[in-house]
């Protein structure tokens, strides 16, 4: 059975997760900053695998369906290391794209229902973008 309740293992893993989201956002900011890149790539995993624990996320980066999305994740951030920030990137968000596409409809659904936003993304031209999508929502 699968638990909702937020622990402080929980809440930890959700707060690593937005400070890797924002150290990542820093160093693209600052034209390709290696070492922000770096850490919020680290902060941002590790936030993830404390948040759903580690046997989750080994069994989704290891899935059959993900492994391209893993195996782009991990050169990209090798690529990042070596100090090829521009090209790590674009391969990271290669992976990031593949590893999380299951998730894309249910966060379209999501964006719809906020007050001000949704009205955008309810226009005619956008919604039939995501209405593409509708059918193959993952649920959570």
């Amino acid at each position: 059975m699968v638990s909702f309740e937020m622990n402080d293992r929980k809440k930890i893993g959700l707060g690593l997760t937005g400070f890797g989201i924002f150290f990542s956002f820093l160093g693209l900011i600052f034209f390709f900053d290696k070492g922000l890149l770096a850490m919020g790539n680290i902060l941002f995993v590790s936030g993830v695998s404390l948040t759903i624990g580690l046997k989750s996320t080994m069994q989704f980066f290891m899935k059959r369906s993900n492994f391209k999305g893993t195996i782009s994740f991990g050169i990209g951030f090798f690529i990042l290391i070596l100090g090829w920030p521009i090209l790590g990137m674009i391969v990271e968000s290669y992976g990031f794209i593949v590893l999380f596409s299951g998730f894309w409809p249910t966060l379209a659904v999501f964006l719809q229902k906020i007050p001000v936003l949704g009205w955008l993304f309810q226009q005619p031209f956008v919604r039939s973008l995501l209405d593409r999508y509708r059918g193959r929502r993952v649920p959570v």
